[in-house]
């Protein structure tokens, strides 16, 4: 090798080796300090375009599960209305049994009626009122009253995170039954044991009615739960995949550190080396 003070090519070696030390070293307490492996698309192509996929996915997914949370809420809202019809029900049935018997009196016939004249006008108030964050769910036993409650059509909720991951509820026939069935008790008469018998059996009409609705509701609520449980694994394994991918390995970032961190101080010690050979020149001047 010449002896040269234009060319050295150790300390050109040196630098090279110094800047791609510093340049990994760099990228070693980046990862360290942002915690993720890829924070530019120059560090991995390809790994970028999947984890931004798959973080869309899980971000979906997250959304999804307060949907599904919401859409069973408003169900439970409605079957719990329900649960309240079928107690008045009960006790309508009640008051029809004890009017049939001969046993009562015209005043004791009155008093029965009374009271079911007001059980009638809850179950329109709760068939009327029932509401889920402001919007009426069910439908109103008095066709004179304005107003479609949400259930009265199909209902599509959103479970997942693509568009094909829907729910359509739809009780539109059962709470029509429903509906006509306690339509049908307005206009009750417990004044004799005619009237009376007739009612009982209006009244089981009605219940099993509301029974059918009931259980409608019931199975669609336990499949949002299902369907909630399966989101959760999905989106687990989606956020395991995501995190192989784009999070640092501190472990072995910590690593690279400390070994660039060493060739950088070698590379340096040598470009010194190789930069005071460029004096042997004037030693051969003296």
């Amino acid at each position: 090798m010449s002896l040269s003070i234009f060319t050295s090519a150790s300390s050109m070696a040196s630098v090279n080796a110094l800047n791609k030390s510093n340049n990994l070293l760099s990228t070693a307490m980046e990862r360290l300090g942002t915690g993720k492996r890829i924070n530019s698309a120059a560090d991995d192509a390809a790994g970028l375009q999947i984890a931004t996929r798959l973080q869309g996915q899980s971000n979906g997914m997250t959304v999804a599960k307060r949907n599904i949370s919401d859409a069973t809420a408003m169900l439970q809202t409605a079957e719990g209305s329900f649960d309240e019809v079928t107690n008045i029900l009960y006790r309508m049935k009640d008051l029809s049994t004890q009017a049939a018997n001969d046993t009562n009196t015209k005043d004791d016939r009155d008093s029965i009626q009374s009271e079911f004249d007001e059980l009638n006008n809850e179950l329109e108030n709760i068939m009327s009122n029932t509401s889920y964050g402001g919007e009426k769910l069910l439908k109103s036993i008095d066709s004179g009253v304005s107003g479609k409650g949400k259930l009265e059509g199909a209902v599509t909720f959103q479970i997942g995170s693509s568009s094909k991951e829907t729910m359509t509820v739809n009780l539109s026939g059962g709470l029509g039954n429903v509906t006509t069935a306690l339509n049908a008790l307005t206009s009750a008469k417990l004044s004799n044991a005619s009237g009376a018998n007739a009612t009982i059996n209006s009244i089981q009409a009605a219940l099993d009615s509301v029974g059918s609705v009931r259980s409608s509701l019931g199975a669609n609520i336990n499949r949002l739960g299902h369907t909630a449980a399966n989101l959760a694994n999905m989106q687990d394994n989606t956020n395991l995949a995501l995190g192989n991918i784009q999070d640092a390995d501190f472990a072995t970032e910590a690593s690279n550190m400390t070994r660039n961190q060493m060739l950088a101080q070698t590379s340096m010690s040598m470009l010194k080396q190789s930069n005071s050979m460029s004096g042997m020149v004037m030693s051969l001047l003296g």
